[in-house]
């Protein structure tokens, strides 16, 4: 462990607090058989997380990744964030780099706070005026926080009103049987009507009647009462 490693070791040890990751061990389900089985948390919060980022900012990116492979989720979170500062502030090579570094570690990146935080801003980003078909490769993936990866980093293209890719893969992922899925989608949905109220209700007029009940939810939360029952009713 080199000596930046251990100092960030240190400094998230000492924050951390035994009652905040008892806490967060139920939060992320790290219970047997949830979707977080075997995490492990300090107790740490995210703003003191991305205080540290701050400090550590000039950390190489051999050391983010040998942070990122942590057995502490707080270790995790922060090498993400550090690789997504970083990323904004590198070169086409560096951030080629990044990104790369990235998809090639993502059994670590294993919660969707984890997945949240990062893709948009690192894969979303990187590919934005590339070549989708790393997303579709993702979405096929038989790993949960993968397939999150590709619905998420869309969120890159909704900012800058681009809708067609998060429709697409939204579509493949109609029949994904997990609800963090669900709820992501759904999520992505939300945020294209919030920008293109006939580009979202497009899709769900399509879909609603035979889409998972959560991904209608979170997508239609934003509706007017009476267009929201209307649409939980079927009576689009």
């Amino acid at each position: 462990m080199t000596s930046n490693l251990k100092a960030i070791m240190a400094d998230l040890r000492s924050l951390a607090d035994h009652e905040k990751a008892a806490h967060a061990l139920r939060f992320f389900k790290c219970g047997k058989g949830e979707y977080g089985e075997g995490d492990k948390f300090l107790g740490v919060r995210v703003p003191q997380i991305r205080k540290l980022a701050k400090s550590y900012s000039k950390i190489s990116l051999p050391d983010v990744v040998k942070l990122l492979r942590c057995e502490y989720h707080e270790a995790r979170l922060l090498a993400l964030i550090l690789f997504v500062n970083q990323y904004k502030k590198a070169h086409a090579a560096g951030q080629e780099e990044i990104y790369k570094l990235y998809l090639a570690n993502t059994r670590y990146i294993n919660n969707w706070d984890l997945v949240d935080s990062s893709a948009s801003h690192i894969v979303g980003a990187y590919l934005f005026e590339r070549s989708r078909l790393p997303l579709y490769k993702l979405v096929e993936s038989r790993s949960l926080w993968e397939r999150r990866i590709a619905i998420m980093a869309t969120f890159h293209f909704i900012k800058r009103n681009e809708f067609a890719e998060t429709v697409v893969i939204a579509e493949r992922l109609l029949v994904d049987e997990h609800a963090l899925i669900h709820k992501a989608v759904g999520w992505m949905l939300r945020e294209i009507g919030k920008r293109d109220r006939k580009v979202e209700e497009s899709f769900l007029r399509l879909h609603y009647k035979t889409m998972p009940r959560t991904m209608l939810r979170y997508a239609i939360e934003r509706f007017p009462e009476v267009r929201r029952q209307a649409y939980l009713k079927g009576m689009i």
